[in-house]
C-alpha cells in the first residue's frame, strides 16, 4: 500500500468510526429502494445446507466471451441436486441489470430452483446495476420481492444470521453503515455464526493491473468493512464467515478470526490469479465452483465443489475443505 493510499485508508477508518457522510456522497445522492429493512427468517432443521457462490453473469449462452453458458448450467442442476435449504448468491447474477433478456435466461436457466422450492438470497454486484437505476432495480427486485426493495437486509436461519450488504454503497456508514451497526451491537447469543455476503471483497490477490484475462483489487472501503469486522469479532462469541465475489476465481483468506472466501466462480470469464506465498488455496488455474456449507451447533463445514469440463462431461473435484467450529467459551468482554 503506498503512502497515498494508507493516508485514504486511515482517513476512510476515522470517517467510519464517527459515522460522519462518506466524501462526495450527499443525501440527495442516495440510491433508490433502501427504506425498507424488516428481518426475514427461513425455518431450517438443527442441521442444515446451504449454496454459497457468485459472478453467474446470465446472459445470451452464445455470447461465450461473458460467460461459460455450459458450466453456469451445469453448476445451477448441481446445486439442485445438493437440496440445500437456501442459495446465497454473491452478486452479478446477470452480465447487464437493465437488460430484460438477461433476466429472462435467469428465469430460463434457474427455474428448476423454483420448481424444487429452493430459496435465493441475493447480493447486488456491478453488473446487476448497470445502466438505468431504476430499470436495473425494477429488473431484481421484481424476481425477489421477499426483500421487499431492501438493497441489504438480514436473515435469520437457525443458530445462524446472515446479512447481506450492497458494497455499491457505504457498508460503514450512511443508512446501510447504522443498520449493520444495529444488527452487530445487539447480537443475540442464540447466534453461533454470521455469515456476511457482498460483491466485492476485502482480500484477494487477484489484481486491477490487468494482466492476461483481467482481475480486481480489493478497494479501500472493504478493507475498511474488513477492520471493522475483524475488531467486533474479538468482542462477541460468534464466529464471522464472509462470502464475496467480484473476482472470477477462488480463494480463501483468514484474518484476525474471520475466515473470507472469494466465491466468483459461477461461470463469468475466469480470472488467473498469481497466488501469494501465504495464500490458504494455491491453484492459479481455473476454478469454476460454489461452496457447500453444512452448517450445526458445533461447527460449519464449508466444501469448495470445483467444475472442470473435459470432453464435454462435468468432471467434479472438492480440493478445499475448511471446518469452523463454533466458539464454546466466550472470550473476556464478549457477548
Amino acid at each position: 500500500m503506498t503512502p497515498n493510499h494508507r493516508f485514504r485508508f486511515v482517513c476512510f477508518l476515522l470517517l467510519a468510526a464517527l459515522a460522519l457522510p462518506s466524501c462526495g456522497a450527499s443525501s440527495a445522492d442516495q440510491p433508490l429502494f433502501t427504506s425498507n429493512h424488516e428481518a426475514l427468517s427461513l425455518d431450517v432443521p438443527t442441521q442444515f445446507r446451504f449454496v454459497a457462490f457468485g459472478d453467474t453473469r446470465f446472459h445470451d449462452p452464445a455470447d461465450a466471451e461473458t460467460a461459460n453458458a455450459v458450466v453456469r448450467q451445469t453448476l445451477v442442476k448441481a446445486i439442485d441436486e445438493e437440496k440445500p435449504a437456501f442459495v446465497s448468491i454473491g452478486g452479478d447474477i446477470v452480465y447487464s441489470g437493465d437488460n430484460p433478456k438477461d433476466w429472462q435466461v435467469w428465469d430460463s436457466e434457474t427455474a428448476v430452483w423454483r420448481e424444487h422450492k429452493i430459496v435465493v438470497y441475493p447480493a447486488l454486484g456491478n453488473h446487476d446495476l448497470h445502466g438505468d437505476q431504476k430499470t436495473t432495480l425494477g429488473n431484481y427486485f421484481a424476481r425477489f420481492p421477499a426483500l421487499k426493495e431492501s438493497r441489504f437486509y438480514s436473515v435469520q436461519i437457525g443458530n445462524s444470521l446472515m446479512l447481506v450488504l450492497d458494497s455499491a454503497l457505504d457498508e460503514l456508514t450512511g443508512p446501510q453503515g447504522e443498520w449493520l451497526h444495529g444488527q452487530l451491537d445487539p447480537l443475540a447469543s442464540t447466534i453461533d455464526y454470521v455469515f456476511f455476503v457482498f460483491h466485492h471483497p476485502p482480500y484477494t490477490s487477484s489484481s486491477d493491473e490487468k494482466a492476461y484475462g483481467g482481475g480486481h483489487s480489493a478497494r479501500e472501503k472493504e478493507m475498511g468493512l474488513a477492520a471493522f469486522l475483524e475488531e467486533k469479532q474479538k468482542q462477541v462469541r460468534a464466529r464471522f464467515v464472509v462470502f464475496n465475489g467480484h473476482v472470477h476465481n477462488y480463494e480463501r483468506h483468514e484474518h484476525n478470526g474471520v475466515t473470507y472466501f472469494v466465491t466468483g466462480g459461477g461461470g463469468a470469464h475466469a480470472y488467473p490469479i498469481t497466488r501469494k506465498a501465504d495464500d490458504l488455496y494455491k491453484d492459479s488455474g481455473i476454478n469454476y465452483h460454489y461452496l457447500l456449507v453444512d452448517v450445526d451447533k458445533s461447527r460449519v463445514r464449508i466444501t469448495m465443489k470445483k467444475l472442470e469440463l473435459k470432453d464435454g462431461k462435468a468432471v467434479w473435484t472438492q480440493p478445499d475443505e475448511i471446518v469452523i467450529p463454533a466458539t464454546v467459551a466466550k472470550a473476556a468482554g464478549a457477548r
